[in-house]
């Protein structure tokens, strides 16, 4: 008896999460944690090398700007040439320049690894949306986004505790945060080397789906590319779909959803340190606790964007929530307590919008133009992940305590929500 289209369409989708979405995920929590480890290194590493909280604020963020120097290329690359050649080179090159973080001696070294760092990582998340729109329908993009995103949250869950050990370490003479930056950068290198054994380029290329399975997604997959195209009155040119004033509406709310979230994201430790005065593992377990619920709001807010086909309130109802979190916190950080229940409310709704967001904003083009796209605003996003914590050590420098800081992310978070419910992309979103 031949499988009703349904029946298929599930047996698939079950398939290729089961078989992809373990090792994405896997490779998004270790590049996202080197990435933010600095924040739990600062909890010693700024007394250690003399550092204010302008020059830890400035080094944090400067790795978003050799992010945004090479992002569009790499998503242009990953379209073109393939996903898994760029992320091979990618996690080899930032796994080295990771544990090279364990050896820097002053500012100056600080700030150029970690732009170079920023640089190598260029190109890897707009990768992982390319790739999932080779593996995933529309109406399932949404859930795959969501899941490979939950990574994010994970990283920061499973980040904090371990961290928090690494910091305890003494061995060889060097100092627990120098052994928390070598011994979380190695395992990108060897995912950089597997990646290539691993990874499946397209479905048409993949050996472990059964023909009918392939047949049937490699067709519903040129479906809706196709699509996609003839909604278009003419196919743009990258230089086109970058100028699409829905793309830089985008950038825009995604550069100040970034601002939000990495300016919160990178201070927290620090954060919650100065509040408390618990111990730095303590810190960490604290930090993974509003992080351990962003992960079920990912999946739960991915899944009813999915559901109802709906993602503009998706997208601005989150953000609202997580500004208003943010706003409690900044009139309330004197009472920890009441403080770290409205951190859970806030990064509840600043890591849960992300997923209806990516299927909203990448609902309108096809191709290398949406790739490019993808590129812009990802890489303009991420200069927000530039000015949030340079701003937060800014503010913290000049003000008392962290209040200012933290209502200038409130108001970043309530202006990216009033950004997406003005972009108009897909009519159905």
């Amino acid at each position: 008896m031949t499988p009703t289209t349904p029946d298929l369409a599930i047996r698939v989708r079950n398939r290729v999460m089961g078989r992809l979405m373990p090792y994405l995920i896997l490779l998004y929590v270790v590049a996202y944690l080197d990435r933010v480890n600095v924040s739990y290194a600062a909890l010693e590493m700024t007394a250690d090398l003399g550092f204010t909280a302008e020059m830890y604020g400035l080094g944090a963020g400067i790795f978003f700007v050799g992010y945004f120097l090479l992002e569009v290329p790499g998503a242009v690359i990953a379209q073109r040439w393939g996903v898994r050649v760029l992320v091979c080179r990618i996690m080899i090159t930032w796994g080295v320049l990771a544990a090279a973080m364990g050896f820097i001696q002053n500012a100056t070294q600080f700030y150029w690894l970690r732009f170079l760092i920023g640089a190598a990582e260029a190109g890897f998340f707009p990768a992982m949306i390319v790739y999932l729109g080779h593996w995933f329908r529309a109406a399932d993009r949404g859930k795959a986004v969501a899941l490979f995103m939950s990574a994010i949250s994970l990283a920061m869950v499973i980040g904090g505790p371990v961290s928090g050990a690494l910091l305890k370490l003494d061995w060889l003479g060097l100092e627990g945060w120098r052994w928390l930056f070598i011994l979380e950068g190695m395992p990108a290198v060897v995912l950089g080397i597997t990646s290539w054994f691993f990874l499946t380029e397209r479905p048409a290329d993949a050996k472990w789906l059964p023909d009918d399975e392939k047949a049937w997604l490699v067709a519903e997959l040129e479906r809706e590319r196709m699509s996609r195209e003839a909604l278009q009155t003419r196919k743009p040119t990258v230089w086109q779909a970058l100028c699409d004033p829905r793309v830089l509406i985008f950038s825009a709310a995604y550069f100040f959803g970034l601002l939000a979230s990495n300016g919160l994201g990178y201070w927290l430790p620090t954060m919650i340190k100065s509040l408390s005065g618990f111990s730095n593992f303590t810190v960490g377990l604290l930090v993974s606790l509003p992080y351990s619920l962003g992960v079920i709001a990912k999946v739960l807010a991915g899944w009813s964007s999915d559901r109802t086909g709906e993602r503009r309130w998706h997208t601005a109802g989150l953000l609202l929530l997580g500004g208003a979190g943010l706003a409690a916190v900044a009139m309330l950080e004197a009472h920890l307590a009441f403080a770290l229940l409205f951190l859970c409310i806030a990064v509840i709704g600043l890591t849960g919008y992300t997923p209806s967001f990516w299927a909203y904003a990448t609902s309108f083009l096809a191709g290398t133009a949406n790739a490019a796209a993808i590129g812009l605003i990802n890489s303009i996003g991420n200069l927000g992940s530039f000015a949030g914590p340079y701003a937060m050590g800014w503010l913290k420098e000049h003000t008392t305590g962290y209040a200012a800081g933290v209502w200038m992310l409130a108001a970043s978070s309530v202006i990216t929500a009033l950004l997406v419910l003005a972009a108009r992309g897909n009519p159905k979103s």
